[in-house]
């Protein structure tokens, strides 16, 4: 080999390979998914995300702050009610006074203009059959009437004060109706963040856990299918005709072929969100002493980057921006 041909020069020290990197990992592309539970007292530790937790409101409070300071740049809250509180329609997921908009307001109140506050705007967690829109008579999820209900949920999540709403559901036309809902109520400065790319997948386990899910069944009429790619393309096109603000790939690690493909063709940023089973495989690997446990999250969270996520949706962010300082 010739001194001409010797790419490895640029890999010799740790300050020639932070110089050369292509691809950076800040706090303030990390985004923190959390979860408030209704009746709770103190905050429980989900079983199947070890380290994660359903807050109360004041250990809510608490990981917020800290997770402000240690420079994250967003808190996705979910909502988890009572088991008696869901009903067929999820009202309480527009209602003043329920779990998650009152944990909205909690977090506005507390770190508002210090970090982005992000508000989960689907059904799924407040419905008593679990799933993410209102069923019609068939027994199949009714897009339509979902939309009313997803702006009436947009509407009292922008009241609290909420920056940004995610549309998680995957119904049509769910960016479109909700930016007209939240344009007529006078919130045209609430912005939406659409996933644009949600897949059925296998990795949303733990998750179900997270929000006391009460679904059987799944949601592949409405969910993306694993198996196709170009269909992304379309779903990303029609979240930006109808006025996407920020759109997301939703898992990430699986999907990082259509992260790239929508990070390519997206005209405004993209994110991407390590779910909860990655979350959950990574950890439990690590708690067997299989791997190393900060090398692989860093290395996962780079991997997401690289492949074209302005911004990461993990449940290790606080964490991983105390190592990134």
């Amino acid at each position: 080999m010739t001194g001409m041909d010797r790419p490895r020069r640029l890999r010799r020290t740790p300050a020639l390979r932070r110089l050369v990197a292509e691809t950076t990992l800040q706090p303030r592309q990390l985004v923190l998914p959390m979860f408030v539970a209704d009746g709770l007292d103190e905050p429980r530790e989900i079983s199947s995300m070890p380290g994660v937790y359903q807050h109360s409101m004041d250990s809510l409070r608490k990981a917020a702050v800290e997770a402000v300071a240690a420079g994250v740049g967003g808190l996705m809250l979910f909502g988890v009610p009572r088991a008696e509180d869901k009903d067929a329609d999820g009202s309480q997921a527009s209602d003043p006074n329920g779990i998650l908009n009152r944990g909205l307001r909690a977090l506005v109140n507390e770190v508002g203009g210090s970090t982005v506050v992000m508000a989960d705007t689907c059904l799924d967690e407040f419905t008593d059959h679990g799933h993410c829109g209102v069923l019609g008579a068939d027994g199949g999820v009714d897009n339509d009437a979902t939309l009313r209900r997803y702006v009436d949920m947009a509407v009292a999540q922008a009241e609290t004060g909420a920056d940004l709403l995610g549309t998680s559901g995957m119904m049509d036309g769910q960016v479109g109706a909700i930016r007209a809902g939240l344009d007529a109520a006078g919130h045209i400065d609430t912005a939406i963040l659409a996933y644009a790319a949600k897949y059925a997948s296998a990795f949303y386990g733990p998750f179900r856990e997270a929000v006391g899910s009460s679904l059987e069944g799944d949601r592949r009429t409405y969910q993306q299918d694993p198996a196709n790619r170009r269909e992304a393309i379309r779903e990303l096109e029609l979240d930006l005709m109808e006025g996407a603000d920020i759109v997301m790939v939703k898992p990430a690690m699986s999907y990082l072929d259509i992260l790239r493909d929508v990070a390519d063709r997206s005209t405004v940023p993209v994110a991407a969100y390590q779910i909860s089973g990655e979350y959950a495989m990574i950890t439990a690997a690590a708690q067997n002493g299989w791997i190393d446990r900060r090398g692989a999250i860093l290395e996962s969270l780079l991997g997401i980057r690289r492949a074209g996520a302005d911004m990461v949706l993990t449940y290790w962010a606080t964490e991983a921006a105390h190592w990134l300082g």
